[in-house]
């Protein structure tokens, strides 16, 4: 199971292969990155992280906190 991750604003892609259970969540902290702090998204439409990942592509946009 593949999927590509573009990161948003910044357009570099991150390919993850895993096995077919691994949820969105596996896949971000697979890349180093805090599950608290980034949205992934399909067609537009936001996706929850312990969604096991059946789409082959997705946008990930990394958010931020002032606090």
């Amino acid at each position: 199971m593949l999927c590509r991750f573009t990161i948003i604003p910044d357009g570099g892609t991150l390919i993850y292969s895993g096995r077919p259970e691994d949820t969105y969540e596996t896949a971000l902290l697979y890349f180093g990155i805090n599950p608290d702090t980034a949205l992934v998204f399909h067609n537009g439409r936001s996706l929850p992280q312990d969604k096991k990942i059946e789409e082959g592509e997705v946008v990930l946009f990394p958010t931020s906190s002032r606090g």
